[in-house]
Protein backbone atom coordinates (compact mmCIF):
# COMPACT_ATOMS: atom_id res chain seq x y z
CA UNK A 1 0.00 0.00 0.00
CA UNK A 2 1.34 3.04 -1.25
CA UNK A 3 0.86 6.66 -0.60
CA UNK A 4 0.68 8.95 -3.89
CA UNK A 5 -0.11 12.60 -4.19
CA UNK A 6 -2.04 13.04 -7.28
CA UNK A 7 -2.10 16.24 -8.43
CA UNK A 8 -5.10 17.72 -10.63
CA UNK A 9 -7.24 14.76 -8.68
CA UNK A 10 -10.37 17.27 -9.57
CA UNK A 11 -9.69 16.77 -13.58
CA UNK A 12 -9.80 14.29 -16.51
CA UNK A 13 -7.29 12.09 -16.04
CA UNK A 14 -6.46 12.77 -12.56
CA UNK A 15 -9.99 12.11 -11.09
CA UNK A 16 -9.31 8.51 -13.40
CA UNK A 17 -5.91 7.57 -12.39
CA UNK A 18 -6.50 8.66 -8.86
CA UNK A 19 -9.88 5.93 -8.91
CA UNK A 20 -7.17 3.56 -10.43
CA UNK A 21 -5.10 3.66 -7.43
CA UNK A 22 -7.67 3.57 -4.85
CA UNK A 23 -9.17 0.08 -6.28
CA UNK A 24 -5.73 -1.10 -6.00
CA UNK A 25 -5.67 -0.49 -2.52
CA UNK A 26 -3.19 2.51 -2.34
CA UNK A 27 -3.95 5.52 -0.19
CA UNK A 28 -4.38 8.78 -2.58
CA UNK A 29 -4.15 12.42 -1.56
CA UNK A 30 -5.62 14.72 -4.22
CA UNK A 31 -4.57 18.42 -4.79
CA UNK A 32 -6.54 20.89 -7.02
CA UNK A 33 -7.50 24.59 -7.02
CA UNK A 34 -11.02 23.73 -8.60
CA UNK A 35 -10.72 26.39 -10.86
CA UNK A 36 -13.74 27.61 -13.33
CA UNK A 37 -11.25 27.14 -16.66
CA UNK A 38 -14.02 24.91 -17.44
CA UNK A 39 -17.18 23.78 -15.32
CA UNK A 40 -16.64 24.20 -11.67
CA UNK A 41 -19.49 21.41 -11.18
CA UNK A 42 -17.91 18.91 -13.06
CA UNK A 43 -14.70 19.00 -11.57
CA UNK A 44 -16.96 18.44 -8.43
CA UNK A 45 -19.00 16.02 -9.34
CA UNK A 46 -15.71 13.82 -10.15
CA UNK A 47 -14.47 14.91 -6.35
CA UNK A 48 -17.52 13.06 -5.35
CA UNK A 49 -17.20 9.72 -7.40
CA UNK A 50 -13.54 9.56 -5.67
CA UNK A 51 -14.84 11.07 -1.90
CA UNK A 52 -16.58 7.70 -1.72
CA UNK A 53 -13.37 5.96 -1.20
CA UNK A 54 -11.65 5.53 2.45
CA UNK A 55 -8.49 5.82 1.41
CA UNK A 56 -8.87 9.21 -0.52
CA UNK A 57 -7.60 12.56 1.12
CA UNK A 58 -8.98 16.17 -0.70
CA UNK A 59 -6.37 19.30 -0.16
CA UNK A 60 -7.69 22.40 -2.34
CA UNK A 61 -4.62 24.00 -3.13
CA UNK A 62 -3.25 26.14 -5.25
CA UNK A 63 0.53 25.17 -6.75
CA UNK A 64 1.43 28.77 -7.16
CA UNK A 65 0.99 28.91 -3.11
CA UNK A 66 4.26 27.21 -2.36
CA UNK A 67 3.48 27.54 1.55
CA UNK A 68 0.04 25.14 1.04
CA UNK A 69 2.04 22.62 -1.54
CA UNK A 70 5.06 22.34 1.30
CA UNK A 71 2.21 22.04 4.13
CA UNK A 72 0.39 19.06 2.35
CA UNK A 73 4.03 17.26 1.36
CA UNK A 74 4.83 17.95 5.48
CA UNK A 75 1.71 16.41 6.61
CA UNK A 76 2.26 12.92 4.05
CA UNK A 77 5.14 11.44 3.41
CA UNK A 78 4.34 10.58 -0.43
CA UNK A 79 6.41 7.13 -1.93
CA UNK A 80 5.52 8.97 -5.51
CA UNK A 81 3.71 12.27 -7.09
CA UNK A 82 1.79 12.21 -10.07
CA UNK A 83 1.39 15.69 -11.43
CA UNK A 84 -1.27 16.04 -13.70
CA UNK A 85 -2.42 19.75 -12.67
CA UNK A 86 -1.81 22.25 -15.56
CA UNK A 87 -3.21 24.66 -17.56
CA UNK A 88 -4.66 22.81 -20.44
CA UNK A 89 -5.78 23.57 -23.68
CA UNK A 90 -3.87 24.97 -26.74
CA UNK A 91 -6.22 28.12 -27.95
CA UNK A 92 -6.89 29.53 -24.79
CA UNK A 93 -3.04 30.15 -24.08
CA UNK A 94 -3.63 32.56 -27.23
CA UNK A 95 -6.15 34.49 -24.79
CA UNK A 96 -4.41 33.99 -21.05
CA UNK A 97 -0.51 33.31 -21.35
CA UNK A 98 -0.04 34.34 -18.08
CA UNK A 99 -2.22 31.30 -16.75
CA UNK A 100 -0.12 28.67 -18.53
CA UNK A 101 2.96 30.27 -16.77
CA UNK A 102 1.53 30.54 -13.09
CA UNK A 103 0.38 27.32 -13.26
CA UNK A 104 2.21 25.27 -15.36
CA UNK A 105 6.14 27.07 -14.76
CA UNK A 106 5.37 28.44 -11.38
CA UNK A 107 3.24 25.57 -9.66
CA UNK A 108 5.61 23.10 -11.21
CA UNK A 109 8.42 25.09 -9.87
CA UNK A 110 6.44 24.41 -6.51
CA UNK A 111 6.48 20.51 -7.10
CA UNK A 112 9.86 20.40 -8.12
CA UNK A 113 10.75 22.05 -4.62
CA UNK A 114 8.26 19.73 -2.58
CA UNK A 115 9.82 16.58 -3.95
CA UNK A 116 13.37 18.08 -2.93
CA UNK A 117 12.82 18.91 0.29
CA UNK A 118 11.06 16.03 1.12
CA UNK A 119 12.69 13.25 -0.39
CA UNK A 120 10.00 12.04 -2.95
CA UNK A 121 10.65 8.84 -4.02
CA UNK A 122 9.43 9.51 -8.13
CA UNK A 123 8.03 12.21 -9.61
CA UNK A 124 5.59 11.22 -12.87
CA UNK A 125 4.64 14.30 -14.80
CA UNK A 126 2.17 15.12 -17.70
CA UNK A 127 4.16 16.44 -20.45
CA UNK A 128 2.14 16.72 -24.07
CA UNK A 129 2.54 15.61 -27.37
CA UNK A 130 2.00 19.22 -28.23
CA UNK A 131 5.80 19.43 -27.65
CA UNK A 132 6.31 18.55 -31.05
CA UNK A 133 4.74 21.53 -32.56
CA UNK A 134 4.71 21.12 -36.40
CA UNK A 135 7.07 18.14 -36.65
CA UNK A 136 6.71 16.31 -40.18
CA UNK A 137 8.44 13.32 -39.45
CA UNK A 138 5.80 10.47 -38.37
CA UNK A 139 5.67 9.10 -35.85
CA UNK A 140 6.80 11.43 -33.29
CA UNK A 141 9.28 9.60 -31.57
CA UNK A 142 11.00 10.93 -28.02
CA UNK A 143 14.02 11.15 -29.48
CA UNK A 144 12.78 13.55 -31.76
CA UNK A 145 14.08 17.99 -31.76
CA UNK A 146 11.43 19.57 -29.76
CA UNK A 147 12.93 22.60 -29.50
CA UNK A 148 10.19 24.78 -32.28
CA UNK A 149 7.06 25.00 -30.13
CA UNK A 150 3.76 26.47 -32.05
CA UNK A 151 1.77 27.64 -28.33
CA UNK A 152 2.91 28.75 -25.34
CA UNK A 153 1.02 25.96 -24.26
CA UNK A 154 3.23 23.68 -26.01
CA UNK A 155 6.31 25.81 -24.74
CA UNK A 156 5.21 25.37 -21.36
CA UNK A 157 5.58 21.78 -21.21
CA UNK A 158 8.75 21.64 -23.26
CA UNK A 159 9.66 23.57 -20.32
CA UNK A 160 8.19 21.18 -17.64
CA UNK A 161 10.69 18.47 -19.07
CA UNK A 162 13.58 20.73 -18.66
CA UNK A 163 12.65 21.42 -15.32
CA UNK A 164 12.61 18.21 -14.17
CA UNK A 165 15.80 16.87 -16.24
CA UNK A 166 17.12 20.16 -13.96
CA UNK A 167 16.18 18.30 -10.68
CA UNK A 168 17.24 15.15 -11.48
CA UNK A 169 20.55 15.67 -12.14
CA UNK A 170 21.22 17.98 -9.45
CA UNK A 171 19.21 16.32 -6.56
CA UNK A 172 18.81 12.54 -8.51
CA UNK A 173 15.09 12.94 -7.52
CA UNK A 174 13.91 10.10 -10.42
CA UNK A 175 11.35 12.20 -12.90
CA UNK A 176 9.16 10.62 -15.33
CA UNK A 177 7.59 12.42 -17.81
CA UNK A 178 4.33 11.34 -19.89
CA UNK A 179 3.51 12.90 -23.51
CA UNK A 180 -0.34 12.72 -23.53
CA UNK A 181 -1.99 11.78 -26.63
CA UNK A 182 -5.42 13.27 -26.75
CA UNK A 183 -7.15 11.61 -24.07
CA UNK A 184 -10.69 11.11 -24.31
CA UNK A 185 -13.44 9.17 -22.70
CA UNK A 186 -16.40 9.44 -20.14
CA UNK A 187 -16.08 12.08 -17.49
CA UNK A 188 -13.68 14.31 -20.14
CA UNK A 189 -12.97 17.64 -20.87
CA UNK A 190 -15.86 20.21 -21.95
CA UNK A 191 -12.90 21.62 -24.00
CA UNK A 192 -12.07 19.54 -25.89
CA UNK A 193 -13.40 18.23 -29.25
CA UNK A 194 -15.39 15.36 -28.52
CA UNK A 195 -17.23 16.83 -25.63
CA UNK A 196 -17.82 19.80 -27.83
CA UNK A 197 -19.13 17.86 -31.07
CA UNK A 198 -21.23 15.59 -28.88
CA UNK A 199 -22.68 18.53 -27.18
CA UNK A 200 -23.68 20.09 -30.14
CA UNK A 201 -24.65 17.55 -32.17
CA UNK A 202 -27.51 16.98 -29.73
CA UNK A 203 -28.33 20.63 -29.38
CA UNK A 204 -28.92 20.90 -33.05
CA UNK A 205 -26.01 22.95 -33.83
CA UNK A 206 -23.59 22.83 -35.97
CA UNK A 207 -19.49 21.61 -35.46
CA UNK A 208 -16.60 23.72 -36.15
CA UNK A 209 -14.52 21.06 -38.65
CA UNK A 210 -10.96 22.80 -38.17
CA UNK A 211 -8.56 22.81 -41.29
CA UNK A 212 -11.43 21.50 -43.20
CA UNK A 213 -10.93 17.90 -41.97
CA UNK A 214 -7.69 17.97 -42.77
CA UNK A 215 -6.33 16.62 -39.68
CA UNK A 216 -5.36 13.56 -37.59
CA UNK A 217 -5.33 12.39 -33.75
CA UNK A 218 -3.99 10.02 -32.52
CA UNK A 219 -6.92 9.50 -30.26
CA UNK A 220 -6.50 7.26 -26.56
CA UNK A 221 -8.81 6.25 -24.73
CA UNK A 222 -8.91 6.79 -20.92
CA UNK A 223 -8.42 3.55 -19.67
CA UNK A 224 -5.75 2.83 -21.62
CA UNK A 225 -3.81 5.70 -20.61
CA UNK A 226 -4.62 5.28 -16.66
CA UNK A 227 -3.12 1.49 -17.20
CA UNK A 228 0.31 3.11 -18.67
CA UNK A 229 0.14 5.84 -15.94
CA UNK A 230 0.19 3.58 -13.01
CA UNK A 231 2.93 1.46 -14.29
CA UNK A 232 5.10 4.35 -14.84
CA UNK A 233 3.88 4.82 -11.60
CA UNK A 234 5.51 2.11 -10.08
CA UNK A 235 8.52 2.08 -12.33
CA UNK A 236 10.95 4.24 -10.72
CA UNK A 237 13.78 5.25 -13.33
CA UNK A 238 17.14 4.76 -12.48
CA UNK A 239 20.28 6.52 -14.11
CA UNK A 240 21.86 5.50 -17.22
CA UNK A 241 25.12 4.46 -16.75
CA UNK A 242 27.98 6.19 -19.01
CA UNK A 243 28.58 3.46 -20.89
CA UNK A 244 25.14 2.92 -22.46
CA UNK A 245 24.55 7.09 -22.69
CA UNK A 246 24.53 8.28 -26.64
CA UNK A 247 25.03 12.11 -27.32
CA UNK A 248 21.56 12.72 -26.18
CA UNK A 249 21.34 10.65 -23.66
CA UNK A 250 21.52 11.51 -19.61
CA UNK A 251 23.14 10.33 -16.27
CA UNK A 252 20.19 11.43 -14.87
CA UNK A 253 17.47 8.97 -13.43
CA UNK A 254 15.05 10.63 -15.41
CA UNK A 255 12.78 9.19 -18.77
CA UNK A 256 10.61 10.97 -20.92
CA UNK A 257 7.76 8.28 -23.14
CA UNK A 258 5.24 9.25 -25.36
CA UNK A 259 2.06 7.53 -24.30
CA UNK A 260 -0.57 7.09 -27.24
CA UNK A 261 -3.14 5.35 -29.32
CA UNK A 262 -0.06 4.69 -32.08
CA UNK A 263 -2.52 4.46 -33.99
CA UNK A 264 -3.94 7.82 -35.90
CA UNK A 265 -7.79 8.46 -36.44
CA UNK A 266 -8.44 11.00 -39.30
CA UNK A 267 -11.34 13.67 -37.96
CA UNK A 268 -14.00 13.18 -39.98
CA UNK A 269 -13.60 9.38 -39.40
CA UNK A 270 -13.97 10.48 -36.01
CA UNK A 271 -16.69 12.14 -36.73
CA UNK A 272 -18.52 9.45 -38.67
CA UNK A 273 -18.05 7.22 -35.53
CA UNK A 274 -19.59 10.24 -33.33
CA UNK A 275 -22.86 10.52 -35.31
CA UNK A 276 -22.96 7.01 -35.83
CA UNK A 277 -22.73 6.62 -31.50
CA UNK A 278 -25.05 9.62 -31.19
CA UNK A 279 -27.53 8.64 -33.77
CA UNK A 280 -27.68 12.06 -35.67
CA UNK A 281 -25.71 13.02 -38.24
CA UNK A 282 -24.07 16.70 -37.17
CA UNK A 283 -24.17 19.86 -39.20
CA UNK A 284 -20.63 21.36 -40.21
CA UNK A 285 -19.04 24.36 -40.47
CA UNK A 286 -15.78 24.09 -42.39
CA UNK A 287 -13.14 26.17 -41.20
CA UNK A 288 -9.07 26.75 -41.63
CA UNK A 289 -6.71 25.16 -39.13
CA UNK A 290 -6.45 27.66 -35.92
CA UNK A 291 -3.34 29.18 -34.45
CA UNK A 292 -1.20 26.97 -32.80
CA UNK A 293 -2.53 23.89 -33.83
CA UNK A 294 -0.84 20.79 -35.83
CA UNK A 295 -2.63 18.81 -38.36
CA UNK A 296 -1.85 15.33 -37.44
CA UNK A 297 -0.31 13.90 -34.05
CA UNK A 298 1.04 10.27 -33.95
CA UNK A 299 2.70 8.62 -31.28
CA UNK A 300 5.77 6.11 -31.21
CA UNK A 301 4.63 4.25 -27.88
CA UNK A 302 8.22 1.69 -28.36
CA UNK A 303 9.60 2.76 -25.53
CA UNK A 304 7.25 2.70 -23.34
CA UNK A 305 5.99 -1.03 -24.46
CA UNK A 306 9.11 -2.09 -23.86
CA UNK A 307 9.38 -0.13 -20.32
CA UNK A 308 6.13 -1.05 -19.13
CA UNK A 309 4.43 -3.24 -21.21
CA UNK A 310 2.38 -0.67 -22.40
CA UNK A 311 -0.44 -1.79 -25.28
CA UNK A 312 -3.49 0.23 -25.78
CA UNK A 313 -6.07 -1.78 -27.03
CA UNK A 314 -9.60 0.11 -27.24
CA UNK A 315 -11.04 0.95 -30.76
CA UNK A 316 -12.40 4.60 -31.03
CA UNK A 317 -16.04 3.11 -32.26
CA UNK A 318 -15.94 1.47 -28.73
CA UNK A 319 -14.33 4.49 -27.23
CA UNK A 320 -16.97 6.84 -28.53
CA UNK A 321 -19.81 4.73 -27.48
CA UNK A 322 -18.47 4.62 -23.78
CA UNK A 323 -18.29 8.75 -23.80
CA UNK A 324 -22.07 9.14 -25.62
CA UNK A 325 -23.42 6.57 -23.07
CA UNK A 326 -21.77 8.59 -20.06
CA UNK A 327 -23.07 11.95 -21.32
CA UNK A 328 -25.90 11.25 -21.86
CA UNK A 329 -26.30 9.96 -18.05
CA UNK A 330 -24.49 12.55 -17.00
CA UNK A 331 -26.49 15.06 -18.46
CA UNK A 332 -30.06 13.13 -17.76
CA UNK A 333 -30.67 12.83 -21.79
Amino acid sequence: MAQILVTGAAGFIGMHTSRALLERGDRVVGLDNVNNYYSVQLKRDRLRELESWSGFTFCEADLKDTASVSDVFRQYQFDSVIHLAAQAGVRYSLENPRAYIDSNIVGFLSILEACRHHETGHLVYASSSSVYGANRSKPFRVSDRVDNPVSLYAATKKSNELMAHTYSHLFRIPTTGLRFFTVYGPWGRPDMAIWLFTEAILDGKPINVFNHGRMRRDFTFIDDIVRGVVRVNDRIPSPNSHDDAGPDTTSAPCRIYNIGNNQPVELMRMIECLEDCIGIKSLRNMMPIQPGDVPETFADISELQAAVDFRPDTPIEFGLRKFVDWYRQYHGL
